[in-house]
């Protein structure tokens, strides 16, 4: 976090003449955690009270808007008469994708992104343009990392 850390960090992605004038500065120290149970009698647990995780490629903020969804719905069956423990499934359901797909995919996202040798970039890279390249592969790589993989095994979780 010092002035001149920072500064060469900043030059190496925009090289310029002089420094940036930063006006702010917040560290976050990466750390994932995750709920035992998102459920504990009527406190039910979404987003990042239910699931924290890096910061990386949006998983967390999207996972708790899939999280926010899923409750609104089963709130909306329970106060329309369903019975409460229906509230349960919403446990079951959520908290599987959050550590499976969620955490998951956030590792794989920090991990790729902080990789420092150029020969693991370049092999990730090859890795990456053959999914592309391949609808075999493409499909279920953009279904895992745009999170529609986790709402349907979600839907699966009774």
């Amino acid at each position: 976090m010092s002035e001149a850390s920072v500064q060469a960090q900043l030059n190496d992605i925009v090289s310029i003449d002089g420094t940036f004038d930063i006006v702010d500065r917040r560290p976050y120290r990466i750390h994932q955690r995750i709920a035992r149970d998102y459920r504990s009698g009527r406190v039910l647990l979404a987003g990042d009270a239910a699931h924290l995780n890096n910061l990386t490629g949006g998983m967390g903020m999207n996972g708790g808007i899939h999280d926010a969804f899923s409750l609104a719905a089963t709130l909306t069956s329970v106060w329309q008469g369903a019975d409460p423990t229906t509230l349960d499934r919403y446990a079951r359901q959520r908290r599987p994708v959050a550590e499976q797909q969620i955490i998951a995919q956030s590792d794989e996202n920090r991990r790729r992104m902080t990789e420092s040798d150029p020969a693991k970039q370049r092999k990730e890279l090859v890795r990456l343009q053959q999914i592309a390249a391949d609808p075999a592969k493409a499909k279920p790589f953009l279904l895992r990392t745009s999170m529609i993989t986790g709402l349907r095994q979600a839907a699966e979780i009774n």
